[in-house]
């Protein structure tokens, strides 16, 4: 029941995985129309991507908690 669960829990980190993808796509795309702007962009990328990123860093606690203490 212990593994069921965890596999459950780490399926947290597929909405992770695309709100990611989604943050960088529109990063470039803004890159892309305007260069200038690029530094800026980048470094908002970098910290929506850090934000985005706890949620799989949290589905993947959760399974591990889940595998070893037996949720």
């Amino acid at each position: 029941m212990n593994i069921i669960a965890a596999a459950i829990a780490i399926w947290g980190v597929i909405p992770s995985a695309i709100g990611e993808a989604w943050v960088c796509s529109r990063a470039m795309d803004g890159i892309s129309r305007n260069p200038e702007a690029a530094k800026t962009l980048r470094n908002s990328m970098i910290l929506a991507c850090a934000l985005v990123e706890t949620t799989a860093i949290y589905s993947l606690l959760v399974s591990i908690l889940c595998i070893f203490l037996g949720a």
